[in-house]
C-alpha cells in the first residue's frame, strides 16, 4: 500500500508553479528527503524536461518505490539511500536540489550538514529550492506556526521551525545567494538559492 500525505498533495500544485520557474534550465534535480515520493512523481510527470532523483534514509524506499512503479515514468529514478549525517552523498552531476518539510524535523546541526552536502553536488550556477515552515525576525508568522513548533520541539527538542536568517547566512557560507522567497499556502514559503561562488572548500 502506498503511503499518502495529504500536506503533500495540497502544496503539489502550488510548489510546480514555482519550480517551472526555479528549474526552467535545470536538468537533473536531487531531491533531498522524498518521504512518501508523491512530489517526485507529480513534478516529474510535469517537468517532463528534468531527470529527478528522489532520496531519503532506507526505510522510506519501499513508499517511495510504491509510487515510482505504479506511476512508471522514465525520468524519475529510484531512491538512493541518503542520510545528511552520512558523507557519501550521490555524485551526480546535478544542477538543482529540492527539499520539502526537512530543515524543521532535523536538529540545526543536520541542516549544518545538509547544507555542506548540497555545496558538495552543486556547482556554480545551481539552484536550491527548499519548501516549509521559517520564522522572520525570530517570530512565527503564524499562530499556527507558533502551534506546530511548539509541537515539533515537546517531540523533539533539537527540531523545530528554523529563522529565515539563520539558513540564508548558512546557505551564503557556501556561496549561495538568494533569489526568490515565495509566499505558499497555510503559512509556508518557498525560497531558492543559486550557487554564486564555490564556497568553502
Amino acid at each position: 500500500m502506498k503511503p499518502y500525505s495529504e500536506a503533500c498533495e495540497r502544496n503539489c500544485g502550488p510548489l510546480l508553479e514555482v519550480l517551472r520557474e526555479a528549474f526552467a534550465v535545470a536538468r537533473s534535480v536531487l531531491e533531498i528527503g522524498s518521504g512518501t515520493g508523491q512530489h517526485a512523481v507529480y513534478f516529474g510527470a510535469r517537468l517532463p524536461h528534468l531527470t529527478w532523483q528522489t532520496s531519503d534514509i532506507t526505510e522510506h524506499h519501499p513508499g517511495i518505490e510504491a509510487w515510482l512503479t505504479e506511476a512508471r515514468l522514465a525520468n524519475v529514478l529510484p531512491p538512493l539511500a541518503l542520510d545528511v549525517d552520512r558523507d557519501d552523498w550521490p555524485r551526480g552531476p546535478y544542477d538543482a536540489v529540492f527539499s520539502a518539510n526537512t530543515l524543521h524535523i532535523m536538529g540545526w546541526p543536520q541542516v549544518e550538514r545538509m547544507w555542506a552536502g548540497i555545496a558538495s553536488v552543486l556547482p556554480s550556477g545551481g539552484v536550491v529550492a527548499i519548501y516549509g515552515p521559517f520564522n522572520y525576525g525570530g517570530r512565527h508568522t503564524s499562530e499556527s506556526n507558533a502551534r506546530f513548533d511548539a509541537a515539533l520541539r515537546a517531540r523533539d527538542a533539537a527540531s523545530g521551525i528554523r529563522d529565515f536568517e539563520n539558513v540564508d547566512a548558512l546557505a551564503r557560507s557556501y556561496g549561495f545567494g538568494l533569489e526568490r522567497d515565495h509566499a505558499m499556502p497555510a503559512n509556508n514559503r518557498t525560497l531558492v538559492w543559486r550557487r554564486l561562488s564555490p564556497g568553502p572548500s
